[in-house]
């Protein structure tokens, strides 16, 4: 029995990036030294590629992060005057606002089971207020932390597209989004407040929760050990 469905976004759900990489290309080579402008996109994706087979367990690092530093490696190899953030965050821009597939949209209203995306972008800005969060021993690890967070329009957009448990995917007791205003640090993404969860810790899965059973479970591992 299939309970829950884990699917890629890029390519899968939403268009891949390939309108953006041209315009980053053609910036590269009006700016750059550079004969034949299909070497761009080919050096830039050898100098990603290294970097993400790299990125994994200690030396995790963001899509975003590694796209920012691939860029920067290649606007240099090509002695162009481009501004990497600038390209950067017109690829960031698409990438938290890609058009979306037509049949996505069908196979999210018709699954009846819950949809999981699995991405390693967007993360950033989070993991970021929670490192801050734990400097300033409010937290000691992510699960302690309970996040607030108050999207910006585009990030909203993208929220609102995909179904996903945002405390999963971060690893903390409790994420919320808001649209309030709230007394927060700003980051690209919109306003992030991290606080100590209040509650019990599961003995199975350690998110902190307002109520244990008589077993010291949270309601979902109680649900899932049941099954």
């Amino acid at each position: 029995m299939i309970k829950a469905v884990f699917i890629d976004f890029y390519g899968t759900v939403v268009h891949e990036d390939g309108e953006v990489i041209k315009q980053v290309s053609q910036e590269i080579y009006s700016t750059g030294k550079v004969t034949d402008k299909s070497e761009i996109g080919t050096y830039w994706w050898n100098e990603f590629q290294k970097a993400f087979n790299s990125a994994y367990e200690d030396s995790f690092e963001t899509q975003r992060k590694l796209e920012y530093e691939s860029l920067k490696k290649t606007i240099e190899y090509f002695n162009s005057t481009a501004n990497a953030k600038e390209l950067s965050d017109l690829m960031f821009a698409h990438w938290i606002k890609p058009p979306i597939f037509e049949e996505s949209k069908q196979f999210f209203e018709m699954c009846p089971v819950p949809i999981y995306v699995v991405s390693n972008i967007d993360r950033d800005d989070v993991l970021k207020a929670l490192e801050v969060a734990r400097n300033e021993k409010i937290i000691g690890k992510s699960l302690n932390a309970k996040v607030t967070f108050v999207p910006n329009d585009e990030v909203t957009k993208l929220l609102a597209s995909i179904k996903a448990d945002l405390k999963q995917i971060f690893i903390v007791s409790e994420f919320n989004v808001v649209t309030e205003d709230i007394d927060a640090t700003t980051y690209d993404s919109g306003k992030i407040k991290v606080e100590a969860a209040v509650g019990e810790t599961c003995s199975r899965c350690w998110q902190i929760v307002p109520s244990l059973n008589p077993d010291e479970l949270c309601p979902r591992c109680a649900k899932i050990l049941k099954h």
